[in-house]
């Protein structure tokens, strides 16, 4: 059985550990592949090549820097279908999901070809007699990335395309649930003509991330995953020094009113539930809706689920499986709690006869209304397809409710009132929000991040935020007594 190994300064580095773990096809239900765990003796490997790259790639002019990346850029867009069969055949998710995963990662990569733009100072002339104040923006040095299982491309590529372009170098530490994706992303950056050990993939578990928050020659962590992780993370990291961006779990709500167009909600709340098998930080898993909403749209709902096909995303489906065996019967003892506390369970995903073999992780779409906030199923992050109803009285109630939550990552309203819509954005406590949007992920020129429990660290992923994240400011007083003269040279300046 093939051994997915590190990469650490430009090539592939064969594991001496004795390490491994399995990497599963979820829609097979078999072990496709093993992952190497690094001991000590790797995890410093790959942090040294990174601390070895970062002057010379630092000195590297923004303009070389630029043309790498957007190299990088090219290739992906030319072979993203290869990386989006990887994705699959690792983490399960359909095909078309997998290469949306990728394109929205890719806007974070032309996101960074601008960067020059970004790492621009300020100049003051004469602000005092005879002297000048202006900033500059510079890399910090060696990142670490550690990324989650539901996104292996897109997730880091919210860190790393602004990282590189910035100056740094990085060391990613990616799931060992899905780790070939990083590989592949690994050897694209050296076809673009990165330089070796600018990206080195660290494959592992705990002690590959315990390695990278306690070296001292590790200046950064961005994390990506549930909120108990996040938050160690992030107080492990902060106590040794590092910058740190943790983003941690949700419990994301879709607040509908009585005026909204209930076959757009019905869409939406299909889409935003049940998309990745409802493995990702910004699925809706609570509609909330205002009474009499719930009984229109429960009916709306279920016809749209009749047609869904869940099914090995290799084939035309609209649905895989979980990531593993564990996780899918982790997600679908929620339904027996469900039952237990008292709500109904209108569509029952155990009961699914999935487009796939046998033994796949299959848990099909789920439903269930009257979920009471007491229960697990409501306060918890399930991390699956589970879409729960909660039926409030007004739009008071609905908000107060979104509020009390412990997470605050995305939300979303579904009304054709402006005023109330308006309202909302401004009354809700939750970090992105929604319009008649149902996974309101902004752009990348725009910052990723949630508030209260879903956001450790006060910097959130990539846009402006990304770019001052991954470099430090600093400012320059300057008097000159004498003037100097460089000559003459009259053609465009070079690389």
């Amino acid at each position: 059985m093939s051994i997915v190994n590190h990469w650490i300064d430009g090539k592939i580095y064969e594991s001496k550990s004795g390490r491994t773990a399995p990497v599963y096809d979820p829609a097979l239900g078999i072990e496709s592949k093993r992952v190497a765990l690094a001991n000590k003796t790797e995890i410093d490997a790959a942090i040294a090549a990174a601390k070895n790259a970062f002057r010379p790639w630092a000195d590297t002019s923004l303009a070389k820097r630029q043309q790498i990346v957007f190299a990088f850029r090219e290739l992906l867009n030319s072979r993203k279908n290869e990386l989006a069969e990887i994705i699959t055949s690792e983490h399960g998710k359909v095909l078309s999901d997998a290469l949306g995963e990728i394109t929205r990662g890719q806007e974070v990569v032309e996101f960074a070809v601008g960067i020059p733009h970004l790492m621009k100072g300020f100049y003051t002339e004469n602000a005092s007699s005879g002297v000048d104040v202006y900033s500059t923006r510079q890399p910090l040095g060696v990142v670490g990335i550690i990324s989650p299982f539901n996104f292996p491309a897109m997730v880091p590529m919210w860190f790393f395309p602004i990282a590189i372009a910035a100056g740094n170098t990085v060391v990613i530490k990616p799931s060992e649930k899905d780790p070939s994706a990083s590989i592949w992303i690994a050897k694209l950056w050296k076809e673009a003509g990165l330089p070796d050990g600018v990206f080195n993939v660290l494959n592992g578990d705990k002690e590959s991330v315990d390695g990278l928050l306690d070296s001292p020659d590790v200046s950064s962590i961005s994390f990506v995953g549930s909120t108990p992780i996040a938050k160690y993370i992030y107080e492990k990291a902060s106590q040794s020094g590092k910058r740190v961006q943790a983003l941690g779990g949700a419990k994301n709500h879709m607040l509908v009113l009585p005026d909204a167009d209930l076959d757009l909600v019905a869409d939406s709340a299909i889409n935003a539930g049940f998309g990745s098998a409802g493995e990702r930080c910004m699925a809706i898993s609570v509609v909330v809706a205002v009474e009499p909403v719930a009984d229109k749209l429960i009916p709306k709902i279920t016809e749209r689920m009749d047609k869904l096909v869940t099914g090995d995303g290799r084939r035309s489906c609209d649905m895989g499986p979980l990531v593993t065996k564990e996780h899918r019967d982790k997600v679908a003892s929620y339904i027996d709690i469900a039952q237990k506390d008292g709500a109904k369970v209108v569509v029952d995903g155990r009961n699914v006869k999935p487009n796939g073999e046998a033994n796949g992780f299959w848990l099909g779409p789920t439903l269930i209304d009257n979920v009471p906030t007491t229960s697990k199923v409501y306060q918890e992050e399930i991390f699956g397809p589970v879409l729960s109803i909660v039926r409030v009285k007004s739009y008071e109630e609905g908000v107060k409710l979104i509020n009390s939550g412990a997470f605050g990552n995305g939300t979303a309203i579904f009304t054709n009132d402006g005023g109330a819509a308006r309202r909302f954005q401004y009354e809700i406590e939750v970090g992105m929000v929604g319009i008649n949007v149902p996974i309101p992920v902004p752009v990348a020129y725009y910052s990723f991040g949630g508030w209260k429990q879903s956001l450790f660290g006060d910097t959130k992923a990539h846009g402006v935020e990304g770019v001052h994240f991954f470099t430090k400011g600093k400012a320059i007083t300057s008097r000159w007594l004498d003037p100097s003269h460089g000559g003459i040279n009259l053609g465009f300046p070079q690389n």
